[in-house]
């Protein structure tokens, strides 16, 4: 397989027998079995095992048969290195064994249900062995696809995506990638399950979530997360999330929806640009939307879904697309409203709560989703200027009087506040970053710290570290955030050859 093998060695087979019908065992995987001369299988201690048993009509009466008898099957163990010690120390015997039959030149083929490189047993032989004696796997139908298909239901379409999860994640963890995806397997229930339906009820996604117990096996069932007891859950069985867009298609119909309950409206922050900064929570929003609702620029940020509406306007109507998303909401639609950044900062969480607030919207649920400041990510790419205490401004006077701003940068900078200005500058105002500047000079050093960061995380995104005295308003604009430092702001040049100038405000503050 990678290295120069003795001839005088047997090979070695990984061989995938599918889920358990032996009938969608491989032809390959049936010439691996007829040409092995040991038989190896995973069992439990009472002997049996499902691998065995699948494989079952093609063994012969000269085969030698290997079980590997597992030691422990839970977590509860007095071995001095705990589950984790106890199971170490029955792959290595077992590698051994499996080595000697090798190393008398006999073949062996490892039996493994599903695939032998999917959460199998295998692995932990091949680990072992692989790189020491000629090696084949042969690769069978997992579980994952058998499922799908006794569901009778699409898995994943076009541009979806697809994860699998052991169902042994911590519940938070397992909610925040349920959320996060399209399509989902989970595997592992078993005792896993109350925490595998939970996760799937706060993630909002119960209700689509399907069942498979022993896919393709005596005993099959299938049917409804949500309606299966979990004292009746067996180890091999799968939490399926099909394929939302194969959901489209059986969705009641508009006219069959209007005036219903269950409209709500979920303003959604995506961070400062592209999906990196996305958070779990917001990708399972923007995905389980009905509508998409926001200025076009950030409509476009989001993937297309077939289905989904989308609703793109101009950045300066921000009341008419909140009133809008509530009108789309009073008639059972989820609404998504998109929003740059977080949508409670300088952003459309406010618009949105405003119009809600009046009489006509009042029943109308409203939630946000928080996203990735600008403030945040601009901070990050320069180093750490917000560790102590900052102050958030914005420059527009679009909403409110510039001396309003002014006296606003007044105060904060004669409470020695690290300052994050929003909105700086745009076609129609280039003054207000000069204004500040002299303000801010009042009562800061010429030598100051600032921070311009201009569309972090997108693809022209720039941040370079300037200072106060000369800090040149034409180079600001309207995609631009500016960190002014306090007067405890660093700025210290890092790696070889003086490297990148970062910038740090200490936590600890000088005693007076």
């Amino acid at each position: 397989m990678s290295e120069q093998h003795s001839p005088t060695t047997g090979r070695l087979y990984g061989v995938g027998l599918g889920p358990g019908d032996p009938s969608l065992m491989t032809l390959r995987a049936v010439e691996c079995v007829a040409a092995a001369d040991v038989v190896a299988y995973h069992s439990a201690r009472h002997g049996r095992s499902i691998a065995r048993s699948i494989a079952e009509r093609h063994l012969r009466a000269d085969h030698i048969e290997e079980p590997l008898v597992y030691p422990v099957t839970t977590e509860t163990t007095d071995h001095p290195g705990g589950y984790r010690g106890a199971m170490e120390e029955f792959y290595e015997e077992a590698a051994a064994r499996l080595a000697a039959h090798l190393d008398a030149g006999r073949t062996v083929a490892v039996l493994a249900e599903g695939d032998p490189l999917f959460y199998s047993s295998y692995m932990h032989m091949h680990k072992r062995l692989a790189h020491r004696y000629p090696t084949e796997v042969v690769p069978g139908v997992t579980s994952v696809s058998a499922a799908a298909a006794r569901l009778g239901e699409p898995l994943v379409e076009g541009e979806e995506i697809l994860t699998v999860l052991p169902g042994t994640l911590p519940e938070e963890e397992l909610a925040a990638r349920l959320a996060a995806t399209d399509s989902a397997v989970v595997m592992k229930l078993g005792r896993t399950f109350p925490t595998v339906r939970g996760a799937l009820e706060r993630s909002g996604r119960l209700a689509e979530a399907r069942y498979v117990e022993r896919a393709t096996m005596p005993g099959e069932r299938t049917g409804r997360v949500a309606e299966v007891d979990p004292e009746s859950v067996p180890y091999f069985s799968v939490a399926v999330l099909p394929s939302r867009v194969a959901a489209v298609g059986t969705a009641p119909a508009e006219e069959e929806r209007a005036g219903t309950d269950g409209g709500e409206v979920v303003v959604v922050g995506l961070g400062p640009a592209g999906p990196q900064w996305l958070t779990p929570e917001a990708r399972g929003e923007l995905a389980a939307a009905d509508d998409l609702v926001g200025y076009s620029t950030y409509v476009d940020r989001v993937p297309v879904r077939p289905g989904q509406r989308r609703h793109a306007s101009d950045n300066k109507v921000e009341s008419e697309r909140a009133e809008f998303a509530l009108d789309l909401a009073r008639q059972g639609r989820r609404v998504a409203v998109v929003s740059s950044g977080d949508p409670g900062v300088f952003a459309m969480a406010t618009a949105v709560l405003e119009v809600a607030s009046e009489g006509p919207h009042l029943d109308i649920p409203v939630r946000i989703v928080p996203g990735m400041t600008a403030a945040h990510a601009a901070a990050a790419r320069a180093g750490a200027p917000l560790g102590h205490d900052y102050a958030v401004v914005s420059l527009s006077d679009r909403l409110k009087p510039w001396e309003v701003i002014a006296g606003r940068l007044r105060a904060a900078a004669a409470a020695d506040l690290v300052l994050a200005l929003y909105n700086p500058g745009s076609r129609s105002r280039v003054w207000q970053v000069g204004k500040a500047r002299d303000l801010l000079l009042e009562h800061r050093s010429p030598d100051t710290p600032v921070v311009l960061g201009r569309d972090v995380g997108g693809p022209e995104e720039s941040v370079r570290v300037a200072r106060l005295g000369t800090l040149v308003p034409e180079e600001v604009d309207m995609r631009t955030i500016l960190i002014v430092g306090s007067t405890q702001t660093r700025a210290v040049r890092r790696g070889p050859g003086g490297g990148e100038e970062i910038v740090w405000t200490p936590r600890r503050y000088p005693e007076g």
